[in-house]
């Protein structure tokens, strides 16, 4: 699977994105959330990256995922920025004369705000816009093999379309199932563009935020008949389309949807993020009659972030995921805390269960943690400290933890399953 590094090497590694690093002028987020106006440039990543890079070899990874920040290639409509590309050329230049795989993510979450504006994901019109970015990228840089079209798709529709908290900032069921139509509809011919314009066998997916769905109440019907609904539209329905080129969707009390999406059996691999388990509650007064709550059940405590700890629930969607007969790379998995010894245990515990995994059968071939160093995170700001390096936000000093050593040593005492 990994041509520099042999057919059977596994993938470790780690995962960041570009905007939550480094900022961007051009982003809509950038004028979306009022923290941005202090702290626009984040970690400054996007002038520290050389020694962020060191930081990779330090731990001993043989890939590294990490995004292209849009708005920084296309600062204005039809206006390309050719130093940016060359500074996102320079990274997967540097990650290779490291035998370091690069994995790219074209979309991850951020948009520049001339095509929020214009072109929202609802409107047929951002495809032919997403498209043209997707081809220059497949285009011009060169030495990648992975590629993820869209991070968490379904978390962007949900945010900017059901709930309004993110950018666009809409709150019409309606307009984001046209939009998530859309997002789909692009994968697929970005698909495409890539297996045209890149050299060799490229390796193309999404990388799909998968969550274990549970009721509230086991007793309760009405929360049984949520947690079955919520598994279907947030975990499966996507693997579904995959598999027969049809989006269903079925929410609670509303007219079941199905539209068809041009993209069966384009994967070459399934990126899996995963994080914890959500309990579903039935609740009149809520939108949609759903709310949504964490438990503390297995005792393995929450995040800082208030997310339980819930390993066994990666088995469990890796599991659903393998019904699409493609590898499996788990592309995101990590913790928010500040206690060291909590992310370690965090780390092992998720470890353990990916290593029964594979001994069963499952085809995973690759892990990357959530994330190389401290970082903004969307709703939370700059106190979820996911890093393994820790980030100083005054003097953008990055310390090492001991979480990042026992990564390392994960590593190196797993290095083969």
């Amino acid at each position: 699977m990994n041509n520099k590094l042999g057919v059977d090497s596994f993938l470790w590694g780690v995962a960041t994105s570009a905007f939550q690093l480094e900022g961007s002028p051009y982003a809509d987020w950038t004028s979306w959330d009022s923290i941005l106006d202090t702290k626009p440039h984040i970690t400054n990543h996007y002038e520290l990256y050389r020694e962020d890079l060191k930081l990779l070899k330090d731990l001993g990874v043989n890939a590294y995922r990490f995004s292209i920040e849009w708005s920084r290639i296309q600062p204005r409509e039809n206006i390309w920025d050719d130093e940016a590309i060359a500074h996102y050329q320079e990274i997967i230049d540097i990650l290779n004369s490291n035998n370091i795989e690069p994995m790219i993510t074209l979309h991850h979450f951020t948009h520049p705000l001339w095509f929020i504006k214009k072109y929202p994901w609802h409107e047929d019109a951002s495809i032919g816009k997403f498209l043209v970015f997707a081809e220059k990228m497949a285009s011009t840089l060169k030495g990648v093999r992975y590629w993820i079209t869209f991070n968490e798709p379904y978390v962007l529709i949900l945010a900017g379309y059901f709930e309004g908290c993110t950018p666009p900032g809409i709150r019409d069921i309606s307009l984001g199932i046209r939009a998530l139509k859309n997002i789909l509809a692009c994968h697929g011919k970005t698909y495409d563009l890539i297996h045209e314009k890149v050299a060799g066998s490229p390796m193309v997916s999404v990388a799909h935020n998968m969550a274990a769905l549970a009721p509230w109440s086991r007793w309760n019907p009405l929360d049984k008949i949520l947690a079955k609904v919520a598994r279907h539209f947030y975990n499966h329905s996507l693997l579904d389309a995959f598999k027969t080129g049809i989006l269903n969707v079925k929410f609670p009390f509303k007219e079941e949807i199905c539209i068809a999406v041009p993209i069966r059996d384009k994967l070459d691999f399934f990126g899996v993020n995963y994080y914890t388990r959500i309990h579903m509650r039935f609740n009149p007064f809520k939108k949609m009659g759903i709310e949504l709550r964490h438990r503390d059940i297995d005792g393995y405590g929450l995040t800082d972030m208030g997310w339980e700890i819930h390993p066994r629930g990666l088995e469990r969607v890796l599991r659903h995921a393998s019904e699409l007969n493609v590898p499996l790379i788990i592309t995101e998995n990590g913790i928010a805390t500040r206690d060291c010894q909590k992310k370690i245990k965090y780390m092992k515990r998720h470890v353990d269960v990916l290593e029964r995994c594979i001994k069963e059968g499952f085809d995973v071939r690759g892990y990357f943690y959530w994330s190389l160093i401290d970082n903004y995170e969307w709703l939370q700001g700059l106190d979820a400290r996911f890093g393994l390096y820790r980030v100083d936000f005054d003097t953008l000093e990055r310390k090492p933890t001991n979480a990042a050593a026992y990564y390392s040593y994960l590593i190196k005492s797993r290095s083969s399953f």
